[in-house]
């Protein structure tokens, strides 16, 4: 049985296939340079591969019984994100299922309307900030300049549950439903999760996240 979790972070269980593409972890896995690395606290754990979802993983087509990616596809710009749609789509085994999780756009509008219509003054400010949205500020030195162009911590497309159905269908899923941490018939998917990926609790908002599959 396979699995596989794509954009993984620090999130590494050692019963899935784990991937992350972020510029820090690339730079940890230099020969010699790499060990001189400490832009975080924490290293990337080593059973982490880098490798991007949008160029394709190095996984056999229709091989996977299960695909995650919590908090990455935001991080895509359109295209991309529907690329890696299809490279999902393309690695699992029929009946596979893909769980994943991304900002609820819907919910951050309905507070941020209710904000502003209550006379609220930072009601932009509320929404540009939890949507992740946005600079306050441009980088003004050589290594927040690169950061801000390669870290890819600003979201890039934003998804609603009926705009996220309607590309997971083109991709190709069916049996398409919002998901919750642990309702997955399939407990694989219970190692990956984490219940913090599912609520932003700064922003008292619980996040999208959706179960597909491909069909059989």
């Amino acid at each position: 049985m396979a699995y596989v979790q794509y954009g993984c972070g620090y999130s590494a269980p050692p019963e899935w296939t784990n991937f992350d593409s972020s510029p820090t972890i690339r730079l940890e896995r230099l020969p010699v340079v790499g060990r001189l690395v400490k832009k975080n606290a924490t290293r990337f754990p080593e059973n982490i591969l880098v490798a991007d979802i949008v160029r394709g993983l190095p996984i056999a087509d229709g091989s996977a019984d299960g695909v995650y990616a919590s908090h990455v596809l935001e991080h895509l710009a359109r295209e991309d994100f529907e690329t890696a749609l299809k490279n999902t789509y393309r690695m699992l085994k029929p009946g596979g299922l893909f769980r994943l999780i991304v900002p609820d756009l819907e919910a951050r509008t309905r507070l941020y309307m209710e904000k502003l219509e209550s006379g609220q003054v930072d009601a932009n400010d509320w929404f540009m900030t939890a949507a992740h949205l946005g600079l306050q500020k441009q980088p003004d030195t050589i290594v927040g300049k690169a950061s801000r162009l390669f870290g890819g911590s600003l979201h890039l497309w934003m998804w609603d549950f009926r705009s996220m159905e309607a590309q997971l269908r083109l991709a190709g899923f069916d049996s398409i439903r919002r998901c919750s941490k642990g309702d997955s018939e399939d407990p694989m998917f219970h190692k990956v999760e984490d219940e913090t990926r599912f609520f932003d609790k700064k922003h008292g908002i619980t996040e999208l996240a959706v179960q597909a599959a491909k069909p059989l």
